[in-house]
């Protein structure tokens, strides 16, 4: 069976009587970060050692990040993020995954971040734009 569209499961969630019994008929968990960075690298055709290597991760610490034994900085989601060459909702669904707030437009240091991802900027070149700005690196 097809998953329903994003809009029939808005119809679906506005006339139900009570979120309990909509949340309870469709299978909307949203996965951790670990599993979705994982979903991603076989969706992407990456490899995770290169992938840490790229975010200029502890070789230690970025594998217990994608083995879900570590729970990253917002900063280190983003770091995952470029070196995975992620979209903006990727990205987005990645830092909430991670526990994280979401990138904001209306934050100018996101805002740069946005406009990078949107752009396909490597980390360093979203770094240099950030340095430039005067706006905190992402590492």
């Amino acid at each position: 069976m097809a998953e329903p569209l994003t809009e029939e499961l808005l119809d679906e969630l506005l006339e139900a009587p009570s979120i309990d019994g909509f949340l309870g008929a469709h299978a909307l968990d949203a996965p951790n970060l670990s599993d979705y960075l994982n979903m991603l690298l076989v969706k992407k055709h990456l490899a995770r050692a290169e992938v840490v290597h790229m975010a200029s991760l502890n070789e230690t610490f970025g594998y217990q990040i994608f083995t879900g034994a570590r729970n990253p900085s917002r900063d280190k989601v983003l770091q995952i993020a470029f070196s995975m060459a992620l979209t903006l909702r990727e990205t987005n669904r990645a830092l909430e995954a991670a526990g994280v707030s979401s990138l904001y437009s209306k934050d100018r240091r996101d805002a740069i971040i946005i406009f990078c991802l949107d752009c396909g900027c490597s980390l360093q070149k979203v770094n240099e734009e950030l340095y430039r700005f005067g706006e905190r690196t992402i590492c």
